[in-house]
């Protein structure tokens, strides 16, 4: 099993790291690191290290994880201001993540962005985007491109249930179907976002319907679930048959931002009776299969940490962008 040092730039190697070798127990150690990470996230924020807002992703990192083993390695990922995640399965440096989310030089938008604007082209990322639902229409025009030059990749756009009912999502849905573009769209549906939490009426798969893009619920707490599901669709859109919608039921275990008491939630509504943690989950898979033992997972964790700690103490350590920062970058 690979050990990830993510001591390089963000490329296909990194990505392979993350990864390992697609098995159970190499998707544990890539969804713990995720799961870390929040938790220092969350962490900085309590010590007033990250300002602004700060959305973590824990509980959902099995929709990611799973969508990125699925993808080719040239395919894009595109998401909401919830991005941390994404970020890391696409391979980026945890030490830039963590720079950024704290505004310093050393992060992959050079302090500038914050926990919810960040890109990383080199791995195929274009971002965290701050407005609901441009992600999805910014996604389907990097599938226009796809499409006009030939060259075989296809996005996958990230976006919520707070998301779906976004003018831009139709009007993409309807070009996306009319051109019959290269993009999956993953709804990742926590039921909880603060407009509606706990409405769970609509179906979003069937968002598509009036556009002829067909749709599919996955269990997006199930890690080779989700993989199953964006095989099919990403090899549907590269064949050429056009965009398809997944939709991921999953959980967040925090609130909407870290500055959200979760009021809206229903006050019985403890973690008990949300979906199984996906890494339980998992967890409890590898150690009944015998595929790792015990001791083996609590190494993985140490490892595990010990980069997320390493990504904080660059963070605390990196200098903040220069005053003449303020203008670069920035059309004027």
């Amino acid at each position: 099993m690979a050990d990830a040092s993510f001591s390089s730039p963000g490329d296909n190697r990194r990505l392979a790291e993350f990864l390992g070798d697609g098995d159970e127990v190499s998707l544990y150690r890539a969804m713990l690191l995720i799961r870390r990470f929040e938790e220092k996230a969350g962490q900085l924020f309590g010590m007033g290290l990250i300002g602004g807002f700060c959305h973590l992703y824990i509980g959902q990192e099995a929709v990611v994880v799973g969508m990125r083993l699925a993808a080719g390695p040239s395919d894009q990922f595109i998401a909401s201001y919830r991005h941390h995640g994404h970020l890391l399965a696409c391979g980026a440096d945890p030490k830039a993540v963590m720079a950024e989310m704290t505004g310093r030089r050393g992060g992959l938008s050079g302090g500038k962005g914050g926990s919810m604007h960040m890109f990383a082209p080199e791995c195929e990322f274009y971002g965290g985007h701050g407005i609901v639902a441009a992600q999805v229409s910014i996604g389907t025009g990097l599938a226009f491109a796809n499409a006009y030059r030939g060259d075989g990749r296809v996005c996958v756009a990230f976006f919520g249930d707070g998301a779906a009912d976004q003018g831009q999502v139709a009007e993409s849905f309807n070009m996306a179907s009319r051109w019959r573009l290269p993009i999956v769209y993953v709804i990742e549906n926590n039921r909880a976002h603060p407009g509606s939490a706990g409405s769970d009426a609509a179906i979003l798969a069937q968002r598509g319907a009036a556009f002829n893009i067909p749709g599919e619920q996955v269990d997006g707490m199930c890690v080779q679930s989700v993989r199953e599901a964006g095989v099919r669709a990403i090899s549907r859109a590269r064949e050429g048959a056009g965009p398809m919608i997944l939709e991921m039921g999953t959980e967040r275990y925090r609130g909407h931002s870290m500055a959200d008491p979760a009021k809206y939630r229903r006050k019985d509504e403890g973690r008990a009776s949300l979906a199984p943690d996906p890494l339980e989950r998992l967890r409890e898979k590898i150690l009944s299969a015998g595929l790792a033992q015990e001791a083996d997972l609590k190494a993985i964790d140490a490892r595990v940490r010990s980069i997320v700690v390493e990504a904080a103490e660059f963070a605390a350590n990196c200098p903040e962008p220069d005053a003449g920062d303020l203008e670069t970058d920035v059309l004027i």
